[in-house]
């Protein structure tokens, strides 16, 4: 891929303010692959002045027009699709099958589904004597994470265009080059100069830069927990919009009846999938008492077949590969019974941690509290289940989870979660379901009507 030493800013790439750049390193190898812009307040500035020119005409263009510029997005993604699955797998690590199946097929699918939302979505209905629209929210700052480059940035940019907002986005330094090639796609569209822009650089540069802009009228921003407190702060003293998708301590119930080899191999294999860089992974596996030490074996088989620099990915830098590995130190110290993998590394070169299962973790441990996010799977016993799910709900998190047994039962215990989004008995990942958490997991939702709706704001007319 052509790698750009610019921004992309009203239409064209345009050279950035600083001559400092960000370097772009592959966690397999260890080695720098490419230089980006590091973005300075200026570029920020540049970006959202062109996004505001932009914002009435964009505003203005019918639906079925954005719906033709998205249908064109998602048919400029498709045709890259080699060209982002290898770019993920550089920048990120993601085996290439994951690379294409996750990272570059689903964001396509989910662009399309916004395409046919632009097209069919109500902005306009009647309550009594009044005419109800729904408009614009208007500038979005869209800040996005590097655990799923792509996917991260088409939901939040897809049903920004639908709704008729424009944007400025400040992707992870960590994985630019997959942004880049998303800003080329939005020039084949057609979509209009200004409508989409691009700042590559820091968090603490940019990304502040761009949440405290009061040109934005919306931040949304996907991240930590502890970022998203800030940048919530930051929204709310400038009375202004916010969506925060955060992180997560998902609880993955195991009933008893249920299929224990199904469910607790699914379990894995969830923790497993990138990495274990995933906010709404399944991180805590919870086992009824007389099935816990078959679950426990289970475990321990299912996550021998996940073979570092094969069937599982490097971590995304040296700084995320130390924290995981803190975390697995930290289980071993709190007393957690270690069945396997462990805080050596498991391969001389790359930011690899070894696949790694604890069991006897109990809720005081920090492990079974704080989100690790990698390869690591907590496995904790409930005597029945309202000890289940007072296991499940006892942590700062609600994203997501999963119930397996019987499935009345297990629906009615997804139920009484407090999650924002719950698998029952390994149900599919619907890219038209609300995504979003609870409590400390986050504000608001992506992905389908929901996902756009956070993207309008309503006008009423009385007549």
């Amino acid at each position: 891929m052509k790698v750009h030493d610019a921004m992309y800013i009203g239409g064209e790439w345009r050279a950035p303010a600083s001559p400092e750049t960000i370097a772009v390193i592959d966690p397999s190898t260890e080695q720098v692959v490419a230089h980006v812009p590091a973005g300075t307040a200026e570029d920020v500035d540049a970006a959202v002045r062109a996004a505001r020119a932009a914002l009435p005409g964009w505003a203005a263009t019918p639906p079925a027009e954005r719906a033709a510029r998205l249908t064109a997005l998602r048919d400029a993604l498709a045709a890259r699709a080699e060209e982002i699955a290898a770019t993920v797998t550089t920048e990120l690590g993601a085996p290439p099958k994951l690379a294409a199946g996750v990272h570059t097929a689903l964001p396509v699918t989910v662009a399309g589904t916004y395409a046919a939302l632009a097209a069919t979505h109500p902005f306009e209905e009647k309550v009594g004597n009044s005419t109800v629209y729904s408009e614009p929210v208007g500038v979005v700052a869209a800040i996005t994470p590097w655990n799923y480059p792509l996917h991260q940035i088409v939901a939040k940019a897809a049903p920004a265009l639908a709704a008729g907002c424009t944007l400025v986005l400040k992707p992870a330094e960590d994985t630019p080059l997959t942004a880049q090639l998303f800003a080329e796609a939005v020039h084949d569209a057609g979509v209009p100069a200004g409508v989409f822009n691009l700042v590559t650089g820091l968090g603490p540069v940019a990304g502040q830069a761009l949440a405290e802009h009061p040109g934005v009228d919306l931040v949304s921003f996907t991240g930590s927990t502890a970022v998203g407190r800030r940048i919530g702060a930051l929204a709310g003293g400038a009375v202004k919009r916010v969506a925060l998708e955060l992180g997560g301590k998902s609880a993955n119930v195991i009933l008893p009846g249920a299929d224990l080899g199904k469910a607790v191999a699914v379990g894995v294999a969830n923790v497993m999938s990138n990495s274990g860089q995933t906010c709404s992974a399944w991180t805590r596996m919870l086992v009824h008492t007389d099935q816990y030490e078959e679950a426990v074996a289970l475990a321990a088989a299912a996550v021998a077949t996940y073979v570092p620099g094969e069937r599982v990915g490097p971590l995304v830098s040296a700084r995320q590969r130390d924290r995981v590995r803190g975390y697995i130190e930290q289980g071993v110290a709190e007393g957690a019974r270690l069945v396997a993998g462990g805080p050596e590394a498991p391969r001389e070169t790359g930011y690899f941690v070894a696949p790694t299962v604890f069991a006897d973790v109990t809720p005081g441990m920090t492990i079974a509290r704080e989100e690790i996010f990698g390869p690591v799977v907590s496995i904790m016993r409930y005597e029945d289940e309202e000890d289940a799910l007072a296991l499940a709900n006892g942590t700062e998190y609600g994203l997501a989870g999963a119930v397996w047994g019987a499935p009345e039962a297990a629906v009615a215990f997804a139920r009484r979660m407090e999650t924002g989004q719950v698998d029952i008995n390994g149900g599919r990942f619907n890219p038209l379901a609300p995504f979003g958490g609870w409590k400390q997991s986050g504000v608001g939702r992506e992905l389908g009507a929901h996902g756009l709706a956070e993207y309008l704001q309503t006008k009423s007319l009385q007549f």
